[in-house]
């Protein structure tokens, strides 16, 4: 008995037409893959300085990723600066 997953791509190449000889069909969406150390737990770095002085309640900012503190720390939109390291680069 075949693999399931084998049998769906043999159904999708046969109508797609499409000959895919030595590919290997990569599953969509790809987005869902976990990063490495996706499984570790984020740290909450908190708000901005900025949001916190033009009184922003944290359900209206944004999330922003820092990779150096391996958190997320909301604030303004535009902002890019990391309130704990001072990371401009995400």
């Amino acid at each position: 008995m075949g693999n399931s997953s084998d049998d769906d791509q043999d159904r999708d190449r046969e109508q797609s037409g499409a000959e895919i000889s030595g590919a290997e069909i990569i599953g969509f969406p790809q987005s869902r893959v976990r990063p490495p150390g996706g499984l570790e737990p984020y740290v909450d770095l908190g708000v901005s300085k900025m949001s916190v002085q033009l009184g922003m309640p944290k359900e209206q900012t944004t999330g922003h990723w820092c990779s150096r503190c391996h958190g997320i720390w909301f604030g303004y939109l535009l902002e890019v600066e990391c309130p704990v390291c001072g990371n401009r680069d995400g």
